[in-house]
């Protein structure tokens, strides 16, 4: 759900790029950004707006919130005329040209909020298209449209096409191509060596694959066809280590196979780790968050207990620093594990989550039984309103996305 490690960190390294230059080139430093009044997060949201605020509002949806009007309307009202998504439009009211760089991340992230919220249907289905439309030739998808094809954008991708109610494995390029979970099977490292069992973000230009955390808790989501939002699955059989390196593997297997790597990298710990240019490594939050919500979806509840409690732990702070989309990966990881996020280490997430934006509409929730606690108005009297908790059709990789053209190291 990436962000994870932080929203903006995630969608911010797919464009880096491009970033970079303007950032080098200025003198002074940028002027402090305007946030839209329906927007989630008070930090700049050039490289992470739709995905902050999508993944904002399914982790409110998941807790029984029902979302304020005019933060659904912000995240609709990105969309462009084809159908996708850019990371950010300041002015929305403008038509997109071909100067406004859109991606699979931001358009996936965003279907899978509107196909969970409802009512949305004419803009979940212009954005499937348009997302069938830049699928690559291998069956995969990159985070630009026409960019070499990556685990983790491929994985959001997939999860934006189940919760639009459509098949991922009848979507193949020009109707006769490799579907994209076949894809992911083939960048699934074979079992027995390093990192056996995980999948790679995308080969090297050798064609190796290495280990990566991030991409094979996305794509054991993907594998298993679901989205960021997920609840716990039946618990694996007996054979619960990486298996299947000989024949082709399916869906499941990877699925297991992802799983098996995550139990083992969280294992010790408690977290995964991630390495940025320039420090020593470091907990990834956002990774183990997304570890958390594969392993239980795969059925490994059991594996996802010691992550899940390491981030009831140690996540407060970074959750605070990082914003919206940090809360919304804890609350998923809680929804994962059936717990309930208003009491997550101490930390009311729903709350906190809620605060960084504008005032849900309302919410219903129980404090145990008999009891019900009601939240503030976006606009009009508060009513009562009963959100089904369960599982998006669909999604997250993790994430996951990232913007999920996310760090490569495992």
């Amino acid at each position: 759900m990436n962000v994870r490690r932080s929203a903006v960190a995630l969608a911010a390294t797919a464009v880096i790029g491009a970033a970079a230059p303007a950032v080098a080139t200025g003198p002074s430093p940028s002027p402090s950004p305007v946030i839209p009044s329906g927007l989630y997060g008070s930090t700049d949201p050039t490289y992470d707006g739709v995905w902050r605020q999508s993944l904002a509002l399914l982790a409110q949806h998941t807790t029984g919130v029902r979302p304020a009007a005019r933060a659904v309307d912000w995240l609709a009202g990105q969309q462009c005329a084809n159908g996708a998504f850019a990371a950010f439009r300041a002015n929305p009211g403008t038509a997109c040209d071909a100067k406004l760089m859109v991606d699979t991340n931001s358009t996936a992230a965003a279907v899978q909020a509107l196909a969970a919220l409802g009512g949305h249907d004419a803009a979940t289905g212009k954005a499937v298209s348009w997302l069938k439309s830049v699928q690559n030739k291998d069956g995969g998808w990159g985070y630009m449209p026409g960019g070499a094809s990556d685990a983790n954008s491929t994985s959001v991708v997939i999860g934006a096409l189940a919760a639009a109610g459509e098949n991922p494995a009848r979507v193949r390029k020009d109707g006769n191509g490799r579907a994209p979970q076949e894809l992911l099977a083939s960048w699934s490292i074979p079992c027995g060596g390093r990192g056996g069992g995980a999948l790679a973000y995308q080969p090297d230009k050798n064609g190796k694959l290495a280990p990566n955390a991030d991409a094979t808790a996305a794509g054991v989501l993907a594998a298993l066809g679901k989205g960021f939002v997920a609840t716990a699955g039946k618990a694996p059989g007996q054979e619960s280590g990486c298996a299947g390196s000989g024949a082709p593997l399916t869906s499941l297997q990877v699925a297991a196979n992802g799983a098996a790597y995550l139990a083992e990298a969280t294992a010790t710990t408690g977290h995964l780790t991630s390495a940025l240019p320039g420090a020593g490594d470091q907990p990834d939050y956002g990774n183990t968050a997304d570890a958390v919500v594969a392993l239980a979806a795969q059925g490994r509840t059991k594996a996802a207990q010691k992550p899940y409690a390491w981030l009831e732990k140690n996540s407060a702070q970074w959750a605070k620093q990082s914003g919206p989309a940090a809360y919304a990966q804890l609350i998923l990881a809680a929804h994962a594990m059936g717990a309930d996020p208003r009491h997550f280490g101490g930390t009311d997430l729903v709350t906190a989550l809620n605060g960084t934006g504008p005032a849900p509409q309302a919410a219903e929730r129980s404090d145990g039984p008999g009891t019900k606690a009601r939240s503030g108005s976006d606009s009009g009297p508060a009513v009562w309103w009963i959100v089904g908790v369960g599982l998006v059709a669909g999604i997250g990789v993790g994430f996951l996305l990232s913007g999920r053209a996310r760090k490569r190291q495992p």
